[in-house]
């Protein structure tokens, strides 16, 4: 009898959506800076990712973060390190040592490391697993149950986050809106399905633009988006927010994270 490889087992009617890049926190939740990996997850979720970016929690999901692998074009696996050096320090694993990976026999997922995971997902997925592999070590400080990260640690998680949104986030589609000669902005269905979803927004002046601020319903006050058309693009009309018209024709719009508005620029 033919030897089955692990890959061949898989079922695709099970396999994670492909993406164009994963992003894997490994850590422990109750200890202290080990926790930076899922922290990092539950903040990017927090502020949302663009289109083709997964988010997986490596710290929970144990074993299963290898089979996550399957599907993505780029993998970055991000950890905490304890070497000796200063907390906070922000390492790229180089890619020879992503060559020479422990033995997948043995594994325990109270155990569980970044190189584990990439070990048990190159048994596991064979020819499916992804070559483009990232490792980010943030070096921490203290990993005892119960603690909170520490300023260091939350240091290097900021720093994670600006080289992920620099470096390998793929850069979205620009978002754009209409102004008609009627004095409407006009809206696709897709940007308010995504921003908008309850279709109430609260409008706040800012020179030259608008901010549109998600309202959870009419009952909270707030300007309706009068729906255009069987497919769900909506209108707002700026006379209601501004004393004159803007000129017509398309603007860029941009969501902003600090306000959790999308920003409209009419200069």
């Amino acid at each position: 009898m033919t030897d089955v490889l692990p890959h061949e087992l898989l079922s695709d009617e099970f396999a994670p959506p492909p993406c164009e890049l994963l992003v894997m926190g490994c850590g422990n939740i109750l200890r202290g800076d080990d926790a930076l990996g899922p922290r990092l997850i539950r903040r990017l979720f927090a502020e949302g990712v663009p289109q083709g970016v997964r988010l997986v929690d490596g710290g929970t999901a144990g074993m299963d973060v290898a089979f996550q692998m399957q599907g993505a074009a780029r993998v970055v696996i991000v950890d905490a390190a304890m070497t000796g050096n200063p907390p906070g320090t922000l390492y790229r694993v180089p890619g020879e040592e992503l060559a020479e990976l422990p033995p997948a026999s043995g594994l325990h997922t109270h155990s569980f490391r970044w190189d584990h995971a990439l070990a048990f997902g190159r048994w596991l997925l064979g020819p499916k697993c992804p070559t483009d592999v990232t490792v980010l070590l943030v070096e921490v400080k203290d990993v005892a149950p119960g603690e909170d990260l520490s300023p260091e640690a939350m240091r290097g998680l900021e720093d994670v986050v600006a080289l992920l949104r620099a470096e390998f986030f793929p850069a979205p589609e620009a978002d754009s809106v209409e102004v008609t000669a009627d004095g409407y902005l006009h809206l696709g269905a897709e940007l308010v399905e995504r921003y908008f979803p309850s279709g109430v927004v609260g409008a706040l002046r800012d020179g030259e633009g608008i901010y549109l601020v998600p309202i959870r319903s009419q009952a909270n006050g707030g300007h309706l988006l009068k729906q255009r058309n069987a497919r769900g693009d909506r209108s707002l009309l700026l006379r209601e927010i501004f004393d004159r018209d803007p000129v017509p024709g398309p603007k860029r719009v941009d969501w902003d994270v600090q306000r959790g508005a999308l920003a409209v620029r009419f200069d």
